[in-house]
C-alpha cells in the first residue's frame, strides 16, 4: 500500500512531490521521505510517521526550488516503520536514490552477495538493495543499462523510480506486478503509483506495462523494455473524472462520500447498456461474438476480496438465468492448483483497481490454457483490462476509502448486465424479460 510520486518539470519539485503524497495518504502509510538534486549533489529528507510531519521540516516545500525529484510513503514490510528505513534509500556513495513498491524476494542472496563485494548497508529493508546493485552496474555514467542491469538480477515485484546526481536532468521508472503510471504535462512529466496523485496537474496517463522502463524528462518520456532495451510507444490515455472527484467534496471522509455516490456509480455502470426501445442488454466491448459464447459450458468467477464477495452474488443470477455452471474462485488459490480451463470456460477477473496481482496472475494462467477473458474492472487502461479479451468497465470513479462501498455495488451492477447479456445471448431470455429484470 506504499505511494510512490515522482516530478520533472520548470517548477519546483518539492511542493508537486508532497502535494501528491498526500493524495496517496488513504493507502496507509507508516513513514515518508523526498528527495531532489541540489549544488549537484543528491538532498534527502525523511521522517517516521505521518506526512505532516515530513511537510513541516520541509517547510511545505519552500526550501528549495530543485525542478526534480521523488517521493514516498511507506507501509513496513521489511524492517520497523523507522526513519532509517524510510524511502528513498540510497547508496554507498549517497549520489543515488531509489523508491520502490513491492517485495525482492531474492533480496536476502542479493545483500549477502553486494556485503560481501564491500556495499555497506544502512537499513532493513529489500528497496536498498535495488540502490546498491544499481551502484554496481553503474559504469560508463549510463543510468539506463545501469537500472536494466540490476533489474536483470532481481526477483519479485516492483514500481520504482530513481534519482541520480549523474543526470540530473532525469527519472528512470520501471514496474513489474506492481502499478505505476506516467503523466503527460506541458513542459513537465510525473509519475505515479496511483493516478489521483498527479490529476490536479494533467488528466493525460500512461499506463506502464509489466517489463516497461521509462526516462522522464520534463520535455519527454522515452519507454524501454527491460529485458531487451527495444524501444516501445504506449497510448496515452485521458482519464474521464477530475481531481475533485478524489477529494472528500464536504463529506467527512471518503467512505461517507462514496457511500452517498453509490447511487450515481450504478447509473454510469448501466448507462449505454441498454437499448431503451427493446429493453435488450448490448455489450459490444466484451469482443466475444455469438459464436463464441455459443462454445462456452462453464465460467469462472476470478477476484479477490470484495470483488470475490460481488462474484458470490453473481453466481447465483448467471446460473438461475442463463442456466450454465459457475465457480467463484480466490484468485490467490486458483493460480497454485491443476487447473481444468480450456477455450470452452469463460474467465472473468473482477477488479476495482485491475491492477490485483493474484487475479492478473490467474488471468495469464486461463489466457495461456486457451480460456477467453472478460473483465470486470473501474480502472481504463490497467493491466487486467489490456490483458483481457474484453472490458465492462464499471465507470465508478476512483475509491479512496479502503472499505469498499461503490466499487462493489458497481461490480455487482456490471456482474447483472452479464448476466442478462448471456441468457439473452443463449435464447434463455427475451428483451422483454431482460427490461422486466433491469425494472424491478
Amino acid at each position: 500500500m506504499c505511494g510512490i510520486v515522482g516530478y520533472a518539470g520548470a517548477k519546483p519539485a518539492l511542493p508537486v512531490l508532497l502535494d501528491g503524497l498526500a493524495r496517496l495518504e488513504y493507502r496507509g502509510y507508516d513513514s515518508a521521505g523526498v528527495a531532489w538534486i541540489e549544488h549537484d549533489g543528491i538532498k534527502r529528507m525523511r521522517c517516521q510517521g505521518k506526512l505532516s510531519g515530513l511537510i513541516d521540516l520541509l517547510e511545505g516545500g519552500r526550501k528549495t526550488r530543485c525542478p526534480i525529484g521523488i517521493g514516498h510513503t511507506r507501509w513496513a514490510t521489511h524492517g520497523a516503520p523507522t526513519e532509517v528505513n524510510a524511502h528513498p534509500h540510497t547508496d554507498c556513495t549517497g549520489s543515488l536514490v531509489v523508491v520502490h513498491n513491492g517485495i525482492i524476494e531474492n533480496y536476502f542472496t542479493l545483500r549477502n552477495r553486494l556485503q560481501q563485494e564491500g556495499h555497506e548497508f544502512q537499513s532493513d529493508t529489500d528497496t536498498e538493495v535495488l540502490a546498491h546493485l544499481i551502484e554496481k552496474h553503474l559504469e560508463g555514467n549510463d543510468l539506463v543499462e545501469a537500472v536494466r542491469g540490476a533489474l536483470e538480477e532481481v526477483e519479485g515485484a516492483f514500481a520504482m523510480g530513481v534519482l541520480w546526481k549523474g543526470a540530473p536532468d532525469m527519472l528512470v521508472a520501471a514496474r513489474k506486478e506492481s502499478p505505476l503510471v506516467l503523466g503527460v504535462g506541458q513542459d513537465e512529466n510525473f509519475m505515479a503509483s496511483d493516478i489521483p496523485a498527479i490529476l490536479p496537474y494533467t488528466r493525460d496517463i500512461i499506463f506502464l506495462e509489466d517489463g516497461d522502463l521509462a526516462v522522464i524528462r520534463a520535455d519527454s518520456i522515452a519507454i524501454t523494455r527491460i529485458d531487451t532495451g527495444e524501444s516501445v510507444e504506449r497510448e496515452i490515455s485521458t482519464i474521464s473524472w477530475d481531481a475533485t472527484a478524489a477529494e472528500k467534496a464536504g463529506f467527512r471522509h471518503f467512505m461517507l462520500k462514496e457511500i452517498y455516490e453509490q447511487p450515481q456509480a450504478v447509473l454510469n455502470t448501466f448507462r449505454g447498456r441498454i437499448i431503451p426501445d427493446t429493453g435488450q442488454v448490448d455489450l459490444p466491448e466484451i469482443k466475444l461474438s455469438h459464436d463464441d459464447l455459443g462454445k462456452i459450458t462453464r465460467i469462472i468467477l476470478l477476484a479477490c476480496g470484495t470483488s470475490w464477495h460481488a462474484g458470490l452474488v453473481a453466481k447465483y443470477w448467471i446460473e438461475e438465468w442463463a442456466g450454465i455452471p459457475v465457480e467463484v474462485d480466490l484468485a490467490s488459490e486458483f493460480r497454485y492448483r491443476r487447473l481444468l480451463v480450456d477455450e470452452t470456460v469463460l474467465t472473468v477477473p473482477i477488479s476495482q483497481s485491475g491492477e490485483t496481482a493474484d487475479t492478473l496472475a490467474g488471468l495469464r494462467i486461463a489466457k495461456e490454457k486457451g480460456s477467453p477473458i472478460i473483465s470486470i474492472c473501474n480502472v481504463v487502461g490497467s493491466t487486467i483490462t489490456r490483458e483481457s479479451h474484453g472490458t465492462i468497465y464499471t465507470h465508478a470513479g476512483p475509491e479512496i476509502g479502503v472499505a469498499s462501498t461503490k466499487a462493489f455495488t458497481s461490480q455487482l451492477t456490471a456482474l447483472y448486465i452479464l448476466a442478462l447479456y448471456l441468457a439473452q445471448e443463449w435464447g434463455v431470455m427475451n428483451a422483454n424479460d431482460c427490461s422486466q429484470k433491469i425494472n424491478a
